[in-house]
């Protein structure tokens, strides 16, 4: 619309400028015949009836000289300012008038002094009639062709809008059906390069990302809910024989100082059963709370020895622990209680899941710019997909094989190596035994 507005305005002053130059040639060319003392061409005035440019000339009280032309229009209707302005001033002017029947006109007066008789004015004329035909004719056409242009961009802009919001609905289609317990749906991507389809894509990662969150979650629950089973039972069992033997004790057993005897032991071996799960949670929990290690050096050699030899006692000669001790102390700094009870851990494992009669071995040596021990065991092995996640809390790979426990061990172990700025991997083949291997830096770790 601005454009054809732009090109009409253009046109029309064109054209009405066409018509005023027109218009001032004509005088100027009269006015110069005149003043030489030369003659009009007759029948000016007939072509002023055709609504054509005219030329006439007025004396100097501004009356026409040529009666032909007052025949043609009276003479109230052509007394224009210009010709009485031009005498004044001696200079030409020119302005509009209604002169012919297409009027409005364009009227130019042009002052002269011919070599005899007094001064006169020429005066030159022309309709604006073919000027405003051909801009009437324009401007119906121009209004046409805005009007269908209106309509063809308004229409094009819908379906453009359409074709541009189709993705962003099939999105909308799709999000609604995508529900807080199924995030596995995805978002339709029409076209990855655009802007909707680089926000579908990451709408989508960010659907991928819940959904991981979420199943992580419901997993951690899931063991949450297996260790609160595992730990109740874990604790009912002796609660229920220690109950029992005090009953035993208080009814009758009393009497026989062998039965006091057997049930002292049993409550007493039930009671440290029940210490060390309450210690496997409270050490959980520490850990939680970031509690850091006592750290001071310490002969890494001398805790793997003393660990061993607890180790040995609790098997009992059903397997055996082969530990040689390196010619040199193994020195770092760390806690030693609690890298004792690493090794503990690691040991009590191997132990356990190591057939009577095997061979359980124990190993510390320097590394670079830490210190480890490796424990060793011919056990049952642990599988390929069970062993990424053997040190995380609750976990038991085979609850069948486990031996109590509540599979808080080796997560406390994890716990302690990372507080030291450490770490402790598992490697392990089902049937041929697993190998666990726990570093520490030989200087305090940095917080």
């Amino acid at each position: 619309m601005a454009l054809g507005l732009s090109l009409f305005l253009l046109l029309r002053d064109a054209a009405l400028s066409d018509v005023q130059d027109t218009v001032r040639d004509r005088a100027l060319a009269a006015a110069q015949t005149v003043e030489s003392g030369g003659e009009l061409a007759a029948g000016e005035a007939e072509r002023l009836s055709l609504g054509d440019e005219f030329v006439l000339v007025r004396d100097g009280r501004g009356e026409i000289l040529d009666p032909s032309f007052l025949q043609s229009v009276p003479q109230e209707e052509i007394n224009d300012p210009f010709w009485a302005r031009a005498l004044e001033t001696g200079e030409p002017a020119g302005g509009e008038a209604d002169y012919s029947p297409g009027a409005p006109d364009y009227v130019y007066a042009v002052p002269v002094n011919p070599p005899e008789g007094e001064a006169r004015v020429v005066e030159a004329g022309r309709s604006y009639a073919s000027a405003t035909k051909t801009l009437s004719a324009f401007a119906a056409l121009l209004i046409g062709a805005v009007l269908t242009a209106l309509v063809l961009s308004v229409g094009g802009a819908y379906l453009l809008a359409r074709t541009a919001l189709a993705p962003v609905d099939a999105v909308v289609r799709s999000a609604r059906r995508i529900g807080a317990r199924d995030l596995s749906k995805r978002l339709p991507v029409s076209r990855p390069g655009d802007e909707i389809g680089r926000l579908t894509t990451t709408i989508n990662d960010l659907l991928a990302r819940l959904g991981a969150a979420f199943a992580s979650q419901e997993e951690t629950l899931a063991r949450q809910r297996r260790f609160a089973a595992d730990a109740s039972h874990e604790l009912r069992t002796p609660l229920t024989a220690i109950a029992g033997h005090a009953r035993i004790l208080k009814s009758w057993g009393s009497e026989d100082p062998k039965i006091v005897r057997r049930g002292a032991t049993r409550i007493l071996e039930q009671s440290e059963r029940m210490t060390e799960l309450v210690e496997g949670l409270l050490a959980v929990a520490r850990g939680d709370e970031g509690a850091p290690p006592q750290l001071a050096p310490a002969d890494l050699n001398a805790v793997a020895a003393e660990a061993v030899d607890a180790a040995r006692a609790a098997a009992g000669g059903k397997v055996v622990i082969e530990y040689v001790p390196p010619k040199e102390p193994v020195e770092a700094s760390f806690d030693r209680d609690q890298i004792y009870r690493v090794v503990m851990i690691l040991l009590d494992n191997a132990v356990k899941y190591t057939p009577e009669g095997g061979i359980v071995a124990a190993d510390v040596r320097r590394e670079d710019d830490r210190v480890r021990i490796e424990v060793s065991d011919p056990g049952v092995g642990i599988p390929a997909e069970d062993l990424p996640r053997v040190f995380e809390r609750f976990y038991r790979a085979d609850p069948a094989r486990s031996e109590g426990g509540a599979g808080l061990g080796l997560s406390i172990a994890r716990q302690i190596a990372q507080a030291h700025g450490g770490e402790i991997e598992a490697q392990s083949k089902p049937g041929k035994g697993s190998t666990f291997v726990l570093r520490i830096p030989k200087r305090d770790p940095t917080p």
